[in-house]
């Protein structure tokens, strides 16, 4: 594996060489220790890994889904989704209660495809996923399906602006790596050393699993290898 520079490389590293285990223990060695988001938003498709910049959606419950919704029922939804580039990811937060209506969908999903974007990553739920399946190459992560609409639920009141989920704090541009165990937020000035590190580490956990095969102990692999 070579070492990872440019963007483009980082991304290749993170989707061909490196899962988000390998990379949250050297996070955590560089004393990042809550860059995971919490273990419920999982790929629609367990065998889907996502990598792109974050560009980050902030929701806001509405306070009561009987009302007539306004004259922009989502808010400025639209707005945040036409403004994704390529190669960003779609992170959205804010709904009160996750459990209240889903974040993101069939339509949105084929928008963002035509975008080039990277994917979307939500803290709630997604609808229309036999409709998202179809979409190859399109990963959502989310916290699970949940067909219920947003529209006299929910709207998107910012985009592209500061947003928290459980403990990590994210700001668009930030690099989103996530796999079937979990979704990483690494921060930007750190990316490249915590790529490079990570594919040092992933080399030598190679070495430590050969010898293991090999008959080699646990404690004596630890001492050689120093990593487990």
């Amino acid at each position: 594996m070579s070492e990872p520079t440019s963007d483009g490389a980082l991304r290749k590293a993170l989707l061909e060489d490196l899962s988000t285990a390998v990379v949250g223990k050297v996070l955590d060695h560089m004393g990042y220790h809550h860059q995971f988001l919490p273990p419920g938003i999982a790929p629609l498709q367990s065998q889907q890994k996502i990598v792109g910049r974050a560009m980050t959606v902030l929701q806001e419950d509405r306070p009561d889904p009987t009302n007539k919704p306004d004259d922009k029922p989502f808010g400025r939804l639209f707005e945040a989704l036409d403004d994704l580039k390529e190669g960003e990811v779609y992170i959205a937060t804010g709904a009160g209660t996750v459990s209240h209506y889903a974040l993101f969908g069939g339509l949105m999903s084929t928008r963002a495809q035509h975008l080039k974007a990277a994917g979307a990553v939500l803290d709630g739920y997604v609808r229309d996923a036999s409709e998202i399946e179809k979409l190859t190459g399109f990963p959502i992560f989310s916290r699970g399906l949940y067909a219920q609409d947003q529209g006299a639920r929910g709207k998107c009141t910012q985009w592209r602006c500061p947003i928290t989920i459980g403990k990590v704090k994210i700001n668009s541009g930030d690099m989103i790596f996530g796999d079937r165990e979990g979704v990483l937020i690494i921060p930007r000035d750190v990316e490249e050393e915590a790529v490079r590190r990570a594919v040092e580490k992933a080399t030598t956990e190679n070495a430590v699993e050969k010898a293991i095969r090999s008959g080699m102990g646990a404690c004596e692999a630890f001492e050689k290898f120093g990593v487990f």
